[in-house]
């Protein structure tokens, strides 16, 4: 990661892009949990290094949210008193216009810290296998269920980068990964392991056959884009090709409603099956 924002900061620097909003993230460790406030100053400050800027549009929170913390999950009372005013700090001395958190952890407790109205952006797992925060499951669906959290997003007025859209590249329906991309994650919000989510985006390969779209990642990144909440998403890519498909799909626009309703019936099956 550290790599990649050296590189980032170099074409930045270089290419000096009018209107690019620009943002980095902090995991905090287990260790640095008794001294929240040198540690977030710290990794901030190395990110400003490596990106070459002396400020940064937004700042998210990397780090699972629980309701009680423990391991490397934060609880709310430690990201609500240790960490915003910690990331306020950097707000007040002008290094960031925004404040974010990463919503993994505990959905009670993701809700929590959304409606403290502590932080302006949340990055959301939302995609074609979990689509829970912004809908209600069907019973026994095999996700974790987010509790429809676009809908306190809503009322605290913050903003939503929606990750996962891909699921972590399950939702390409193959198993091949580009040598330079990053190992399949798991669990990521769906499957507890990524095999399961790639056999569920498979089972969803008729959207393709029945020409709603044109490829599963084609119609994953339409799908994470067509719930008003979302502002911007987060598309993991390894080559120029997959840049050049993801922005084919963005301005395609929204999935289309008889493909949503498709998806919807598909996914339905899924109930009643392990996670």
């Amino acid at each position: 990661m550290a790599n990649r924002k050296r590189t980032f900061g170099r074409v930045l620097q270089k290419l000096k892009p009018a209107n690019v909003a620009v943002g980095t993230k902090v995991r905090l460790l287990p260790s640095e949990f008794g001294r929240v406030a040198d540690a977030v100053t710290m990794s901030f400050e190395g990110s400003l290094g490596r990106l070459r800027l002396d400020r940064v549009d937004i700042f998210h929170l990397h780090n699972a949210i629980t309701e009680t913390g423990g391991g490397s999950a934060l609880s709310v009372g430690q990201v609500l008193g240790d960490v915003v005013p910690a990331f306020e700090r950097l707000r007040q001395q002008g290094k960031t216009r925004f404040l974010g958190i990463t919503a993994v952890g505990d959905t009670a407790a993701l809700h929590q810290v959304i409606d403290a109205r502590a932080f302006d952006s949340a990055q959301v797992v939302y995609n074609m296998l979990n689509p829970s925060a912004a809908e209600d499951l069907p019973t026994n669906y095999p996700a974790q269920d987010y509790g429809r959290l676009f809908d306190h997003i809503k009322v605290a007025g913050v903003g939503v980068v929606g990750i996962r859209v891909l699921a972590g590249g399950a939702l390409s329906g193959s198993p091949e990964r580009h040598p330079v991309a990053s190992l399949a994650p798991e669990p990521i919000g769906s499957a507890m392991t990524y095999d399961a989510d790639l056999d569920r985006a498979r089972r969803l390969v008729p959207l393709v056959k029945e020409g709603l779209a044109s490829s599963l990642t084609e119609a994953a990144t339409q799908f994470a884009l067509s719930h008003p909440a979302m502002g911007t998403i987060l598309v993991g890519m390894a080559t120029p090709q997959q840049f050049e498909d993801a922005l084919a799909a963005v301005q395609k626009g929204p999935l289309p409603r008889a493909a949503l309703d498709r998806l919807s019936a598909l996914r339905h099956a899924f109930s009643g099956e392990p996670r």
